[in-house]
């Protein structure tokens, strides 16, 4: 090999050891060409069984359906310790029972997630509603509320209406409102009550599904809360154990219906959840002392700890997931 063939050689080489470096060295570019971070700050470990109160707690009970700001502890919905990424931007979301609960924490992590949202709650519940309302404005988003009674078909056919016309359209559509109420005995129901928790809980999702199924395009989602009642039943839970069961099966039902339109449908399964279901009648008092106690984390979960899970079964990447139910049980249950 000759001397210019020598020098030309090595400058190849480094040239290309320098382009190398360039790279290695260079931000990653979005798609806008703006610089994107190449490291995060390291998030620390946090122990899940000292993260939240744990029991015993003090004995409280609320006239139904109760206020989330009356509880002792209060519960923690993501008020604070939500932080979003844009995930849902420009989706048009309906949560029932968006004042209080898992509602609550969905519909935070919605709008930090960058979806414009409606909730429904009763009118007794607008203290709470009001506040979900002011922490989802504050993120930019539509936030919109619309109190009624969901035992009435009417005003669940008006519901839709109303939020795809606030709105401009509709793609999420989470059903979560239900009424609990602990029972020892069967014979303590009356049909009354009993026909209560069936329309709050199965006829409700029934009459706004059908409602808001014309104006979902395909990619659109469809999220049910079952729990872990459908599973593992309380027995003083009789009326409202069958309802989550009913809900874990039509999750199932309509995936397999709805699949081939591009629609998907799932279900969240909770455990014990630090709402205020558990305070206005849906837990005996024994039993609201020591709530969550007996799960392998020592405690009941917060509803903002499942705030990602609705995030992640309404979000474009969780576009295999249909006819599925997430559970978060603290070690328990069965989904």
């Amino acid at each position: 090999m000759n001397n210019e063939n020598k020098i030309s050689r090595r400058k190849v080489i480094g040239g290309l050891g320098l382009g190398l470096a360039a790279v290695a060295m260079a931000p990653v570019l979005s798609a806008e060409g703006s610089p994107k971070p190449l490291s995060f700050a390291p998030e620390k470990l946090t122990d899940p069984t000292t993260k939240y109160p744990r029991p015993p707690f003090n004995g409280q009970t609320q006239p139904w359906p109760g206020l989330t700001s009356k509880m002792n502890p209060v519960p923690d919905h993501g008020e604070t310790s939500y932080k979003g990424s844009g995930r849902l931007k420009g989706r048009k979301a309906l949560i029932t029972g968006g004042d209080s609960g898992m509602g609550r924490a969905a519909a935070i992590a919605y709008a930090r997630e960058g979806a414009d949202v409606v909730i429904n709650y009763l009118p007794a519940e607008e203290p709470d509603a009001r506040e979900v309302i002011a922490l989802m404005k504050a993120e930019g988003v539509k936030a919109i509320g619309i109190p009624g009674d969901l035992r009435e078909e009417a005003f669940c056919q008006k519901l839709v209406a109303e939020a795809v016309k606030s709105l401009g359209g509709l793609d999420i559509v989470v059903s979560n409102a239900g009424r609990q109420q602990s029972h020892v005995s069967i014979l303590d129901i009356s049909t009354e009550q009993f026909d209560w928790t069936m329309k709050t809980n199965i006829y409700a999702p029934f009459w706004i599904i059908k409602a808001a199924l014309p104006h979902l395009q395909p990619g659109s989602a469809i999220i049910g809360t079952t729990s872990e009642q459908a599973y593992d039943p309380s027995p003083d839970l009789y009326d409202y154990a069958q309802t989550k069961a009913a809900t874990m099966n039509y999750v199932k039902s309509l995936a397999k219906q709805l699949g081939p339109k591009g629609i998907r449908v799932n279900g969240v399964a909770p455990g014990p959840i630090w709402t205020a279901l558990q305070v206005t009648g849906g837990a005996t008092q024994e039993k609201l002392k020591n709530f969550g106690g007996m799960t392998p984390l020592g405690r009941p979960g917060q509803p903002v700890e499942l705030a990602s899970i609705y995030v992640q079964l309404a979000a474009n990447d969780g576009s295999y997931a249909t006819g599925q139910v997430y559970g978060a049980a603290g070690g328990g249950g069965q989904p």
